[in-house]
């Protein structure tokens, strides 16, 4: 959707910067992991109302954080990759009217819902039998999901994370929401998507594979600024090619990685 909205931007430079940088700010999609991982790892720290409040606030800085860097990567693009002249803009309200009902809700299922389903199906069912793959075929008692995740374990204690934990961003590439399940499947060695009964029980799982609160934070954080989902990538593809479409997966990347890589690195000098 926010890709879309971009179409009324005049400008075509200023126009691409809005669709690179969209991503930085959490969509639906990232706030559960979001959600769940400050419950437990920072609201977690605290007793009564107090834990709400803390995660709470704890979000807010969140989502402050991701429109900073919107900024920042928003100048820097405007300076190097998409250079040029900055224009204004002005967007016209027309004249309210009372909406139709019946053709607000025709409209929003046949021109809009629709439409959005189809692309998440065509992009889930193939990913869907990939994940279906990686669990159930392997050698000996190692799955491929397995060997891909010992593979990842490196770069990814540098990034304060671990080898199931990236290897679950990328699994989940077709769909922010399953990131999380897919860490625990793969932590579990099940052979479907794991959802725990709460963060009770979720809770007890993350911390005997090692994850602390640095941890929690540096998921966090990858999470709110790694690149956007398949949908969101093939309607950038479909919108302005397959050369803007990989601007818009590895810009946000390389900002994920160097800004949890930093973050980790920075906490264990300090700690």
């Amino acid at each position: 959707a926010g890709v879309s909205a971009c179409r009324i931007i005049e400008s075509p430079r200023e126009r691409m910067i809005a669709v690179l940088t969209n991503t930085l700010v959490p969509c639906n999609g990232r706030y559960p992991t979001l959600l769940t991982l400050s419950a437990i790892f920072v609201g977690g720290a605290f007793r009564g109302s107090a834990s709400a409040v803390v995660a709470s606030a704890w979000m807010v800085l969140l989502v402050l954080a991701g429109v900073t860097t919107t900024f920042v990567v928003s100048w820097v693009l405007s300076r190097t990759l998409l250079r040029g002249l900055p224009s204004f803009f002005a967007l016209e309200i027309p004249p309210y009217r009372v909406p139709q009902v019946g053709r607000v809700m025709f409209r929003s299922i046949a021109d809009r819902m629709v439409k959005v389903l189809w692309r998440a199906i065509t992009v889930a069912a193939p990913a869907g039998a990939v994940i279906w793959v990686l669990v159930h075929t392997g050698s000996g008692d190692a799955s491929l999901l397995g060997y891909l995740t010992s593979a990842l374990d490196l770069p990814a204690r540098a990034m304060g994370l671990d080898g199931h934990i990236l290897g679950a961003f990328i699994l989940g590439l077709p769909a922010n929401e399953i990131v999380l399940p897919l860490t625990l499947m793969s932590y579990m060695s099940a052979g479907t998507l794991v959802e725990p009964g709460g963060l009770d029980a979720l809770a007890p799982i993350l911390s005997s594979q090692g994850w602390t609160g640095l941890t929690a934070v540096c998921v966090m954080f990858f999470s709110l600024l790694h690149y956007p989902c398949a949908t969101t990538l093939y309607t950038i593809w479909r919108e302005y090619g397959a050369r803007w479409s990989m601007f818009a997966f590895l810009i946000p990347l390389g900002v994920a990685m160097a800004a949890t890589l930093i973050l980790n690195q920075t906490a264990r000098i300090i700690l």
